[in-house]
């Protein structure tokens, strides 16, 4: 196969893979970050390169967004929101972060997987989302791609989504959100 061959695979899968996607429990969460006073996020790995783009385009939307494990990231309260995206569901340190979460009281959505998983049974929110897990043995969504590469692509496009329907709720566009992007790049 050619590399253009793989591209049009991984397409394929994108494609197929958003059948999975429920919009009832996407509706849930927008409307979780828009009644939360902050959202934080969290994810392992590639996976938490995509909680931080969401983040960023939350911020630029003017929601106070953080992400955990930064240095400049505030406390959790009862008023706020948690997103974890985890594939697994039961990275260690993500399960300890929900677990923190939820003794504090705030809400907490979890985009994964295995909704049964440890994080998705913490969740007040669950977003079931199509992929291999890392070990490609599990999981009912087998893909050609390696480890968890198409859940993450998945994450990052749903994330994308979800800020598109923010947008429409809130009224916002392109512009709006441009005028917070960083000028000191």
């Amino acid at each position: 196969m050619q590399t253009t061959d793989y591209l049009a695979e991984i397409l394929d899968e994108l494609n197929r893979s958003f059948n999975i996607i429920q919009d009832k429990e996407a509706e849930k969460l927008v409307n979780g970050i828009l009644e939360s006073k902050k959202v934080f996020v969290a994810g392992a790995g590639r996976s938490g390169f995509m909680a931080k783009s969401f983040a960023m385009r939350m911020m630029h939307m003017g929601i106070d967004s953080y992400v955990i494990g930064e240095t400049v990231t505030p406390n959790f309260e009862k008023e706020d929101i948690l997103i974890i995206g985890s594939g697994s569901g039961e990275t260690k340190s993500l399960v300890s972060i929900a677990e923190k979460a939820k003794s504090i009281g705030g809400k907490i959505a979890s985009v994964t997987i295995f909704p049964d998983s440890t994080i998705g049974q913490l969740a007040d929110i669950t977003i079931k989302m199509p992929g291999s897990p890392k070990d490609q043995s599990e999981g009912d969504y087998k893909s050609i791609q390696p480890m968890g590469s198409l859940f993450e692509q998945t994450l990052l496009l749903f994330y994308d989504a979800i800020i598109m329907r923010f947008m429409e709720k809130k009224g916002l566009d392109n512009d709006k959100m441009y005028g917070r992007h960083a000028n000191l790049e």
